[in-house]
């Protein structure tokens, strides 16, 4: 408290200035040089360095909590351990909340969560993203189970914003215990090497429960939930990188469900022809290649912003643009386990086809599929729950939605991986496509198993009846004869295809049933 109550108008704004100062520098010296010296940024850098030079408008910069247990009461700094507001990112509207480590080490109370739930509350009345930078310690364990209420504030807000607007979370340092489950249930989530955690359980609970000895950065860091639990989607080198890869995912997003992504001025002609596309599938129907090589021929100058890049890699998902419009790109990846469906990679899928559904951004899907993986795993693991995910994420969907066959499209893979079936409005084939139940070789050892056997020459008659069904099957025709393809087209031409079917689809209208919600199999 103050000695004496300011009387005069200089008195009364020298009074602002010196509080705006106080809240501005709320951590002690010591506690920012700390944060710099593991690499990280304080709150008010990072969102300095994530908005718009000058555009950042604080909110609640003078709130402070009200505790009184642990004599709380004798240190209660402005704005308490979060800075809120709003500001842009590429002159579009984002609201903000940004953990501040250097105030009672970013632990979130009462306050804390009013601060953050408002700012959600805002983002959501006028219809813009929100985005939460994350470096906290937990719960504040002076406030006790007010601190677990503010969290649960919090996820009602995750959930209600939902499908409406984007949330996006940058885990920027450790999130541990309750506070990992709302940047779970927001859109994207990004992680920092080396400098980032998330965990329920710290590795010293888990060594007195389990017994299992594990580091932070096995257990919860940035390439852990990049390549193994697929918890984060982006692992960044460092927090520049992160802030910077952020303002570029938002440029795919459109502020809220009820408009499109914005367009940029296309750079790349939309009728380019590349006839390296001809030659990416290999003659050799066994031979792998990179499904990512056909991509960056086909979108706009080359890029693809690849989402889950290290997670469930035999396939392939990420962001592009054509003749200007954003898309979402999904793609079985035949370098990687031969591109079979499993568990991890219909997930991974499932969830992005279902994002871009929420947010209006037509989906290309890149097709060469020849099953789902075998094996006890997988079926124990629930491939069949896991599998109807993707279907029914494809099926839901109603943006715009253009397949193209490559090469393989075997079985109940076929139908799943957006087929003209699952309600696609486009589905082009590659000369080479493959549309059949199984392989050939498959296929003939069912189908003749007795005619091979009783053959005086079984490998020979055996190969004759693989080469017969590869004729008749191994290829795009029989499925284009029942409307199931539009065209079989040659792969130079695919790019101007796709262009010409997204501007056709620019009006596409698919108004669904009267229902709450369908029940997905989670």
């Amino acid at each position: 408290m103050r000695d004496k109550a300011p009387e005069t108008y200089e008195e009364k704004l020298g009074q602002l200035v010196e509080i705006r100062d106080e809240a501005i520098h709320a951590g002690s010296q010591a506690a920012v040089a700390k944060q710099h010296e593991k690499g990280k940024y304080t709150a008010r850098e990072r969102v300095e360095k994530l908005l718009d030079p000058g555009s950042f408008q604080e909110l609640d910069t003078f709130v402070r909590h009200r505790t009184y247990e642990f004599d709380m009461q004798k240190n209660r700094p402005y704005g308490d351990a979060v800075v809120t507001g709003h500001g842009t990112i590429e002159g579009r509207r984002v609201c903000v909340f940004s953990q501040d480590f250097t105030v009672f080490g970013g632990s979130l109370g009462e306050v804390m969560g009013e601060k953050m739930c408002k700012v959600m509350d805002l983002a959501a009345r006028i219809g813009c993203p929100v985005i939460g930078i994350n470096d906290s310690g937990g719960a504040r364990i002076q406030e006790g189970v007010v601190s677990l209420g503010a969290y649960g504030d919090v996820f009602v807000r995750n959930v209600k914003c939902s499908g409406v607007i984007p949330q996006i979370s940058l885990i920027m340092g450790p999130c541990a215990g309750g506070a990992v489950y709302s940047p779970a249930m927001t859109d994207f989530i990004f992680m920092v090497k080396e400098t980032s955690h998330m965990f329920i359980t710290g590795p010293d609970v888990i060594r007195t429960v389990t017994g299992e000895e594990v580091d932070f950065e096995s257990l919860g860091g940035a390439m852990s939930h990049n390549m193994k639990s697929g918890v984060a989607h982006f692992a960044s080198e460092n927090e520049d990188a992160c802030l910077e890869d952020t303002r570029y995912l938002l440029s795919f997003l459109p502020q809220n469900n009820l408009e499109i992504p914005p367009r940029v001025a296309p750079t790349d002609d939309p009728l380019r022809i590349d006839e390296e596309l001809d030659h990416v599938v290999p003659d050799n129907p066994n031979k792998p290649y990179d499904m990512r090589d056909a991509i960056r021929l086909i979108v706009d100058d080359g890029e693809f912003f690849e989402v889950h890049e290290h997670y469930a890699r035999n396939i392939v998902c990420g962001f592009a643009r054509l003749d200007g419009f954003a898309v979402g790109v999904v793609g079985n990846q035949p370098s990687q386990l031969a591109g079979v469906l499993d568990i991890d990679s219909s997930c991974k899928a499932g969830r992005f086809v279902r994002t871009c559904d929420a947010f209006n951004i037509p989906l290309i899907t890149f097709c060469d599929v020849p099953g789902f993986l075998p094996g006890t795993a997988q079926e124990w693991g629930g491939i069949i729950r896991h599998g109807a995910k993707l279907l029914y994420a494809y099926t839901e969907a109603t943006v715009p939605k253009i397949t193209i066959i490559t090469r393989k499209a075997y079985g109940g893979a076929y139908d799943v991986m957006a087929s003209k079936h699952m309600l696609a409005d486009f589905n082009f084939a590659w000369p080479t496509a493959e549309v059949a139940v199984m392989g050939p070789e498959g296929a003939v050892n069912i189908i003749y198993r007795r005619d091979i056997q009783s053959s005086p020459t079984p490998d020979t008659r055996r190969q004759k009846l693989i080469n017969d069904y590869k004729a008749h099957f191994a290829n795009p025709y029989a499925a284009a004869e029942r409307g199931y393809i539009d065209d079989v087209i040659v792969p130079h031409e695919t790019r101007p295809k796709i262009i010409t079917a997204l501007h056709t689809l620019q009006t596409k209208r698919e108004p669904g049933p009267r229902r709450k919600h369908g029940n997905i199999p989670l």
